[in-house]
């Protein structure tokens, strides 16, 4: 993950747009499918009457799998755009950074 900073482009303030190389949106894009796999797999639990404990185990597995996704993005976004916003003196990225740790450590 050191190459991070490398494989994103510049994060326009004014656009407000991501540019990830296609290695990342590929990783991010292959746990978000597993993920909805999973959700899935949780619908069909509750349709089959599924021992409510067997199913809360696989919400905390989803939960898990969306954590690791939002961790990644979190990592990639701090190593690009939030240092290439600070040196361009923009230091209110902080700010939207601490609410965005928030609400992804709720």
């Amino acid at each position: 993950m050191d190459n991070l900073t490398h494989e994103h482009e510049s994060c326009s303030t004014d656009e407000r747009k991501s540019h990830h190389s296609d290695k990342t949106k590929k990783n991010l894009i292959s746990r978000l499918n597993r993920i909805e796999g999973q959700v899935r797999g949780l619908k069909g639990l509750i349709e089959k009457d599924t021992y409510c404990d067997d199913v809360l185990h696989q919400i905390s597995s989803v939960q898990s799998a969306l954590n690791g996704v939002g961790k990644l993005l979190l990592e990639h976004h701090m190593k690009s755009c939030v240092v290439e916003r600070i040196q361009e003196g923009e230091n209110e990225v902080l700010d939207e950074l601490l609410v965005t740790i928030n609400k992804l450590i709720r």
